[in-house]
């Protein structure tokens, strides 16, 4: 299971995007290197499936959730990204409890 270290966010214009997708952000582990890819759909966007290739996930959301992945990534950490079941999976590792912000 990889850790997330950076990431980049790309956002795709016109009526239909790019490749079905509106916005992608891509997470990297500490070489730099991409480990996945988060690809968010509009409302009637065809939404692919998640899948890996080449190492990367693709894991694919609704543009709903584009500001809560944000955040995760801004303000947690640890970072995991891994594949299972055919699908993609972003989460922290464990917190202490009352942490904060």
């Amino acid at each position: 299971m990889p850790a997330v270290t950076s990431y980049t966010v790309l956002f795709y214009g016109g009526p239909d995007g790019y490749q079905t997708n509106r916005a992608q952000i891509q997470l990297n582990d500490a070489s730099g290197k991409a480990v996945a890819w988060i690809r968010f759909n509009d409302p009637g966007m065809k939404f692919e499936n998640d899948y890996i290739s080449g190492g990367i996930i693709r894991m694919h959301m609704p543009s709903s959730m584009f500001e809560n992945v944000l955040d995760v990534l801004r303000n947690e950490k640890p970072i995991n990204v891994y594949f299972a079941q055919n699908r993609g999976f972003l989460g922290t590792g464990p917190e202490p409890v009352g942490e904060g912000e």
